[in-house]
């Protein structure tokens, strides 16, 4: 039994992308004796956990069929409105929980959009990252919001000098929504809803329902990246976030997360975070033009998309495989 579990984890998708983040983390500690220093792997982690808060995010929504392109825009809101409100005299944590809240709502509008005025996820989700691009830039006149509250500082903090207490939350979060897409019932229903709404419907799950959970954890998911960007910053920049939402789009699709719905896991999505945080890192080391790494995680997308529309496909045809017997059997009955 033990044996079996094994052969199947070496011969999963997991592994082998585990496999690839190794090689080439070993690249770039070969290229540059300073890459996996104490300072850089601590940076590094620092970063990861921003994006594996954006991958969560992304990921679950994708599970369950639809897609979040407000992600980077509901951060950055709610980072300035953390901000505007410590400012204002609101402790740090009334502060961080009115702006959870707010991204909790942005999620309930993407996700009323697209159940009652049936827009298309993506469209109603760019339209939400204008509108609060044009708000992020109202509330700020462009201007950054310094925060000056040693009690928030705990996003730049570390444990024994290297672990980012944010990568601890981001770990400790994978965990949990691995569990929860796994083990419970509300999990199977987004595979479920992710995979074939119709089944969905006919077995008693309404899929509306899914999706505006989904959307409302994703607003409240983003918030709290940009909450911890905040931190680790001290300063609100309308503008400030890197493109994490290719990132976490490029990560969960690299992590096995299938871009039509109904698959992939947390596993996944952490390795593939690992695998590009180490890698645009490790560009950054080499002194190479920030351009190049826009263009890496550009073309790591397209590989990763490729690859899921292959994948699809040989999921369609073994799918045809199972049926086409029944079907046959069927006529042959009728006849």
């Amino acid at each position: 039994m033990i044996g079996k579990k094994v052969k199947h984890l070496l011969r999963s998708k997991e592994m082998l992308l585990f496999l690839i983040a190794v090689i080439v983390i070993m690249v770039f500690r070969i290229v540059n004796r300073h890459f996996l220093s104490p300072g850089s792997l601590s940076g590094i982690m620092q970063d990861m956990s921003i994006a594996g808060i954006f991958t969560i995010a992304m990921a679950v929504v994708i599970i369950g069929g639809g897609i979040d392109l407000s992600v980077t825009r509901v951060a950055l809101f709610a980072g300035v409105l953390v901000a505007i409100l410590i400012r204002a005299g609101v402790p740090w944590v009334w502060a961080m929980i009115v702006s959870l809240i707010a991204g909790g709502i942005i999620g309930l509008i993407n996700a009323l959009l697209i159940s009652k005025l049936r827009m298309m996820p993506f469209m109603a989700t760019v339209a939400i990252f204008s509108v609060l691009g044009g708000l992020n830039v109202f509330l700020t006149n462009t201007q950054n919001i310094p925060i000056r509250d040693r009690g928030f500082w705990w996003g730049g903090r570390t444990l024994f000098g290297l672990f980012p207490y944010s990568f601890i939350i981001m770990t400790a979060l994978m965990i949990i929504y691995g569990i929860i897409l796994k083990k419970t019932q509300f999990g199977r229903n987004v595979y479920l809803v992710g995979g074939n709404m119709a089944a969905a419907r006919l077995t008693g799950v309404n899929p509306m329902n899914v999706r505006t959970i989904l959307y409302i954890n994703s607003g409240m998911l983003s918030a709290f990246a940009g909450i911890v960007n905040a931190s680790r910053m001290q300063t609100a920049n309308p503008t400030a976030i890197p493109d994490y939402m290719v990132t976490s789009l490029t990560a969960s699709v690299l992590g096995g997360v299938a871009f039509t719905g109904g698959a992939g896991g947390m596993t996944g999505c952490f390795i593939g975070v690992m695998l590009l945080s180490f890698f645009t890192q490790g560009l950054a080391s080499l002194a190479l033009p920030a351009y190049w790494m826009y263009i890496s995680t550009g073309f790591l997308l397209i590989i990763a998309l490729t690859v899921d529309f292959f994948n699809e496909r040989a999921r369609e045809n073994r799918l045809k495989v199972k049926v086409q017997p029944l079907l046959t059997t069927k006529r042959e009955g009728v006849q």
